[in-house]
């Protein structure tokens, strides 16, 4: 063969092949132990008794440790944190035990300058053809970016744990001023009514939301004594400016002009004349005068849109005074209110609700209350008395559950069926 001059020859193809596969074989054994040394982890093997027989230079590094200083001179568990050297001998050397390797253990490693690194560990142990132990291999990882990692997921959990409890102390704070906020829209206690007996209740749906039902009972003068039940549109601050609106121009127009009728009407002004331009605002509302005479009470009472009052009598009817035709108040400049008059005698209740009560959803197909169970259940508490029905009502609501989503306010008023005595009963 011939060749040009400059050129080198190319070597025959057997003598190529055979010195690239020398080349590569020398490659791999001059690197082996390379390999080992420099890995990009760290490897030691340790007798049984933990002794290190053999470290890589990537661990001494990790250490600031020189080979002398640890081959056959330290021990596994010397190259540990105290926290590491216990888990070390509580949990990991039992399960390398009994089950021959373990792996992605999370451990710290003490360094020379008195530092600590977090490592996740593997042991393996080798066994000779007998299967008895004869040392043990270790792999550790550098896991400071996990241990980063996992410091910031921990504080980012206590930043939302923080936030989490300061929303709760917000909420509870905020539950605890609209309660108060909620008990000043309605009397602290009912006044005595004489010969007769007064009961109420408020139940909130949600301590979250300042509800806008609101009752009242409050003499007129030494004769008559005035109430009123209703709701308000809405929820929330404005229907509570509503209904403390609503509550001070009833009182003030009951003294004025007591007639159920016309303290709806001056009602009914106020809030359309308020209230006519932008947001438009109107509640329900009934209100009546007592007027107590010997053993019986008469009332007169006025309804505007309002779910009408039910008689508890004391032969155990229970029968809804009719009021139809009754507008909703504020909802136009003239409405009409429909009026009814009825009297009370030894035994008899008459009581007012909000329509949260009506309107609770039971049952699994979650059907309305309604009008005819809530006349069934009155009639079971007939003769029993005001504070008696406002209590079973009261554990009638509580076990209406999630069904009860709007507030509710009751108002009873009877006659008891044995009169108080009196100091003036025991004169000649």
């Amino acid at each position: 063969m011939t060749c040009r001059t400059g050129q080198t020859p190319d070597p025959p193809e057997g003598e190529e092949t055979a010195s690239t596969d020398a080349a590569f074989t020398s490659m791999l054994e001059d690197s082996a132990e390379e390999l080992y040394d420099s890995a990009p982890c760290g490897y030691l093997s340790t007798l049984m008794d933990g002794t290190v027989a053999k470290i890589n230079t990537t661990l001494l590094t990790w250490l600031g440790l020189s080979r002398d200083d640890v081959v056959g001179r330290m021990r596994f568990t010397d190259l540990l944190t105290v926290g590491g050297k216990i888990y070390h001998d509580t949990h990991f050397a039992p399960l390398l035990s009994m089950q021959g390797s373990i792996s992605g253990i999370a451990l710290d490693v003490r360094t020379a300058e008195g530092g600590r690194l977090p490592v996740l560990v593997s042991s393996l142990t080798k066994t000779d053809g007998d299967g008895r132990p004869l040392l043990i291999r270790t792999t550790l990882f550098d896991a400071s970016d996990r241990r980063a990692y996992e410091q910031e997921l921990l504080r980012e959990r206590r930043v939302a744990e923080e936030a989490r409890r300061q929303a709760e102390e917000d909420r509870e704070r905020l539950q605890e001023a609209l309660a108060v906020l909620q008990r000043s829209l309605l009397p602290a206690q009912l006044p005595p009514v004489p010969g007769m007996e007064a009961a109420s209740h408020y139940h909130t749906a949600s301590p979250d939301r300042l509800g806008g039902d609101f009752y009242d009972l409050f003499p007129l003068d030494d004769k008559r004594w005035a109430f009123f039940l209703g709701d308000v549109c809405g929820k929330g601050p404005q229907a509570a400016a509503v209904t403390s609106l609503t509550r001070y121009t009833l009182r003030a127009a009951a003294l004025h002009d007591p007639d159920p009728v016309a303290a709806l009407t001056t009602l009914n002004t106020v809030l359309h004349e308020r209230y006519a331009t932008g947001d438009p605002r109107y509640c329900t509302a009934v209100f009546g005068v007592l007027e107590p005479d010997g053993d019986t009470v008469t009332v007169e009472l006025a309804s505007g849109g309002h779910p009408p009052a039910l008689v508890l009598r004391q032969d155990g009817r229970a029968d809804y005074l009719p009021t139809p035709g009754g507008l909703l108040v504020g909802i136009l400049p003239a409405a009409h209110f429909a009026a009814t008059r009825t009297v009370l005698t030894a035994g008899d209740t008459l009581l007012l609700y909000t329509d949260g009560l009506t309107e609770a959803r039971t049952g699994e197909k979650r059907e309305l209350f309604g009008d005819e169970a809530l006349r069934d259940f009155a009639a079971g508490l007939s003769g029993t008395g005001p504070q008696q029905v406002v209590t079973a009502l009261t554990g009638l609501l509580n076990s209406f559950g999630d069904g009860l989503d709007d507030d509710t306010a009751l108002l009873a008023l009877g006659v008891p069926t044995t009169r108080p005595h009196s100091a003036s009963d025991t004169l000649p």
